[in-house]
């Protein structure tokens, strides 16, 4: 066999075998990377809850981050209403909007409550007020577009002790965020921030756990008496 042939042959060989490689790589990449977006595994969690009981219509869908995440009681607390509890992870706005396809549109609430930002700026603290506030009504205009006629209610971010180098951003961008609904119907917008706060205008301190972070019971029962007249019976 002449020289030229052998290495015709060699190099179609090699080509196969790079082909096959990548094809290989692309799907390790593309399975490694949608296991590896934040959350996934409390999505997961999420997506087969619902595929043995899926939730029923004309509910009130609760979604956002861990102050969500974490209210175990929320159904108790709320004894007159069916509560979905979609709070997950430590998330931001962007985690929200990348899974409203998964713990959003399939449902068919009544009204639905957010509760989100303070990650926003905990994980990015370059972010100003106006984009974090940009954030939230890129979420509202997406389920605004999935439910026309639904309420939506924003959660007020909430002063919490270990963030307070970070309250001043929050006020801002609850106020922008209150402002924006203000000018849109089906709406409301649920001030939890001012009743946790102490006569000298700091966070209470005792009615969070030792992370100084997350709620206790005290501090949940703040938001369920400011929330519940917000609560659509119908």
């Amino acid at each position: 066999m002449k020289m030229g042939c052998v290495k015709k042959l060699k190099f179609k060989k090699l080509s196969k075998l790079f082909s096959r490689a990548v094809i290989v790589l692309l799907f390790a990449f593309a399975f490694t990377d949608a296991s590896a977006q934040p959350f996934a595994n409390e999505i997961a969690a999420f997506k087969k809850q619902d595929s043995i009981s899926f939730p029923p219509a004309k509910a009130i869908l609760f979604v956002g981050s861990s102050s969500f995440r974490m209210w175990k009681d929320v159904q108790a607390d709320f004894p007159g209403y069916t509560i979905i509890n979609r709070g997950f992870g430590g998330s931001a706005f962007p985690d929200v909007i990348r899974y409203t396809n998964d713990i959003i549109l399939p449902y068919k609430p009544k009204q639905i409550l957010i509760y989100c930002g303070e990650n926003d700026f905990a994980g990015n603290d370059t972010l100003s007020p106006a984009q974090v506030a940009q954030r939230f009504i890129e979420l509202f205009t997406i389920i605004r577009n999935g439910y026309k006629k639904v309420p939506i209610a924003y959660v007020s971010m909430k002063p919490s002790p270990s963030r307070k180098h970070l309250l001043v951003k929050f006020e801002a961008a609850n106020e922008m965020i209150k402002d924006y609904l203000a000018t849109k119907k089906r709406t409301a917008y649920i001030d939890v921030y001012h009743a946790m706060l102490q006569q000298d205008g700091t966070p209470m301190p005792d009615i969070f756990l030792d992370d100084k972070l997350h709620m206790s019971a005290k501090g949940y029962a703040i938001w369920q008496k400011i929330i519940e007249p917000y609560l659509r019976k119908n």
